[in-house]
């Protein structure tokens, strides 16, 4: 997947979605649309995808085009080492986390997604970091992300309810198991192993 075309696909949809949403005129509502499909076709070539499937996933995609957030959580024990959760999906290893969801706080996001994922209670204590997706080497994907990392602290620990997840456990940060890497790299763990030590924010 070629990231410059990506860029510029999502680019353009971007700016057909937003256009959909002010137009008032229906000349202009049709170009948009066109370019619109235009878009989707370019991303589902970009992406080995069905036009339609790509048309779907962005179907609910209305009004102004914004990047997506993602939250996640990372908790360290007292050796240092990271809470980490297995995604029943791929057998793949990752932090907490997922997308915002509308009507919590990002605090409340994280707090949540931790309890669900990995079965802990945890209390946020502050942001790790604000990183844009784009700039880090994960897998290219159709969406423009943002990624909020906080920082938590375990109240009490849990087992995973197995919905989503179904093993939760701490690593070290040099034997890390095999990771999702569309959600977590392995240096951006290293990396927030040195922001909790340091106390510092890291932003993209």
């Amino acid at each position: 997947m070629t990231n410059r075309r990506l860029e510029q696909a999502r680019r353009l949809l971007a700016l057909a979605q937003t256009g959909l949403h002010y137009t008032k005129a229906p000349f202009d509502a049709e170009r948009y649309q066109e370019i619109e499909s235009i878009a989707h076709a370019q991303l589902a070539e970009i992406a080995n995808f069905d036009t339609e499937e790509v048309a779907q996933l962005f179907s609910k995609e209305q009004g102004y085009a914004n990047p997506k957030i993602g939250v996640r959580c990372a908790v360290f024990n007292e050796a240092g080492h990271v809470l980490l959760v297995r995604e029943k999906t791929d057998g793949l290893w990752s932090l907490p986390g997922g997308w915002a969801d509308i009507g919590a706080t990002p605090v409340e996001n994280a707090v949540r997604e931790v309890q669900e994922e990995s079965g802990f209670t945890v209390r946020v204590t502050r942001l790790l970091a604000a990183w844009d997706q784009r700039k880090h080497a994960h897998p290219p994907t159709l969406f423009h992300i943002w990624l909020l990392v906080f920082l938590g602290e375990v109240v009490t620990p849990g087992t995973p309810p197995g919905l989503e997840t179904d093993a939760a456990d701490f690593f070290a940060l040099d034997a890390l198991p095999p990771l999702s890497l569309k959600r977590v790299l392995p240096e951006q763990l290293l990396r927030l192993g040195e922001l909790y030590q340091s106390g510092e924010i890291e932003l993209d």
